[in-house]
């Protein structure tokens, strides 16, 4: 777009919403000092217009990124290192949020992103809605999901992992080591890595021919306390499993904390394995038996995307999904029956 179609496209919203062209550079730029009846009828006329401002030269251009986390945990200590090997070398800072659980920001606090004028923003495990996309794209401001949390429009960039064929081989691992009774703990029902990793957990049981026991399967969170509440369930039963497959390595130690409170040696009497391969998982006890899930890569690649985005390069993939890999260690064995069969022998 040049110079001159620029103005004349601000022109037309400032006369259509019947301000000045400044006060609509201020609400492009995220100023506050706007009334907030006059911003909304601003905004409605940049979405009417389809406006959308030429990406900023880079010596212009604020030197930061966005990075948006719907929640905080450690597992994004390992984000945040990839995102960096690849910002920092660009020179470019980041700006680290977390939406307090919600898996899209509140407009206020979008504003304030607005305002900052960043080069682009990497959303994990969240996404903005079509009004607030808009807003960024008006402003060029592209932004890449990591891990999306449901399924998105198939012009939005996504960097993810294979997590339908992480529960695939995970429950795979088990059935080989001859578990027929495995429990599967994942995340939220509304997650979309949630329901994969389960959706991969039944295909394994599916190709080994035996039925999915509802009462097996559990949604919950990712955290310590949810693989603990539904660890306690599942193992303080007469039927119990011999088996757990936790969506999380997290979930994992919850179900190893159990474990040891009822008495229940690990992998002697019950398998687990996890899923990420976080560094602690090599130094718990036993070592744990994980999917290991590329989040420092994941974060890398979306970093890459995001800043190529920022200066008008178009992606050849906008969904790239990489590879998982199994990291067999100490919390894995065959089921109870086997260790007796084989000491017998």
């Amino acid at each position: 777009m040049s110079t001159d179609a620029a103005r004349t496209t601000i022109s037309a919203i400032a006369a259509e919403a019947g301000v000045s062209i400044a006060t609509v550079s201020k609400v492009l730029n995220g100023r506050a000092d706007v009334a907030a009846a006059t911003r909304a009828r601003i905004e409605a006329a940049i979405e009417r217009h389809s406006y959308q401002r030429r990406p900023r030269r880079p010596a212009a251009a604020p030197r930061l990124v966005e990075l948006v986390f719907h929640e905080f945990s450690t597992w994004g200590e390992e984000i945040i290192k990839g995102v960096e090997a690849v910002a920092g070398p660009e020179r470019v800072a980041i700006v680290l949020s977390e939406l307090g659980g919600a898996h899209r920001p509140r407009q206020e606090w979008l504003d304030d992103v607005l305002a900052r004028q960043p080069l682009g923003m990497i959303l994990v495990l969240t996404t903005v809605d079509p009004v607030q996309r808009r807003q960024l794209e008006a402003r060029s401001i592209p932004f890449v999901v990591v891990d999306t949390a449901g399924e998105p429009p198939a012009d939005v960039p996504v960097v993810g992992s294979a997590n339908w064929n992480g529960g695939l081989v995970a429950t795979r691992h088990l059935l080989a080591l001859g578990h027929r009774r495995i429990a599967v703990i994942s995340g939220p029902a509304d997650v979309l890595c949630s329901r994969a990793r389960i959706d991969g957990y039944r295909s394994a049981l599916d190709e080994a021919g035996i039925a999915v026991d509802p009462s097996l399967v559990r949604y919950g969170n990712f955290h310590v306390n949810g693989g603990y509440t539904h660890g306690r369930d599942l193992l303080d039963r007469p039927d119990r499993p011999t088996a757990v497959f936790a969506g999380s390595d997290f979930q994992a130690l919850g179900v190893l904390r159990v474990a040891r409170e009822l008495g229940l040696r690990v992998p002697e009497d019950l398998s687990v394995v996890g899923y990420d391969d976080l560094p602690v998982t090599e130094w718990i006890g036993p070592a744990l038996t994980t999917v290991r899930q590329p989040l420092r890569e994941m974060a890398s690649t979306a970093t890459r995307m995001v800043l190529s985005l920022a200066r008008g390069e178009v992606p050849t993939n906008l969904r790239i999904d990489l590879a998982i890999e199994l990291v067999v260690r100490e919390s894995t064995a065959p089921p109870p029956g086997a260790w007796r069969a084989g000491r017998a022998g």
